[in-house]
């Protein structure tokens, strides 16, 4: 079993120390599944980076917003939603922490 929640605010101390203003921690790597929490400082970019397979983004606390090429998706506490299968980037508008679910090398 995990806390996800007490992982969220280990990270989020973590960014917080970081010159980066990031912090993240893969808890979760079974077969093709995996989960990591990421916790983010207000104004931190993970920059342009492509998506895997499958993914989703769940928002533990604080708003973020998904960016790729054709739209902005915001997202606050609570909410949760698919990443866009295209390059997107993960703006955090207040110190965040989301866990990503993602699916990894499918058929090999």
């Amino acid at each position: 079993m995990i806390d996800v929640l007490a992982l969220a605010a280990e990270h989020i101390a973590l960014a917080r120390a970081s010159t980066h203003g990031r912090s993240a921690h893969t808890y979760l790597n079974e077969g093709t599944l995996r989960q990591a929490v990421i916790a983010l400082t207000a104004g931190t970019v993970l920059g342009d980076h492509d998506a895997p397979p499958a993914a989703s983004l769940h928002v533990l606390s604080g708003r973020v917003r998904l960016v790729d090429g054709e739209r902005t998706l915001r997202l606050d506490a609570g909410q949760a939603a698919p990443i866009p299968q295209r390059r997107h980037s993960l703006e955090a508008d207040e110190e965040s922490a989301v866990i990503l679910t993602s699916v990894v090398n499918i058929g090999g």
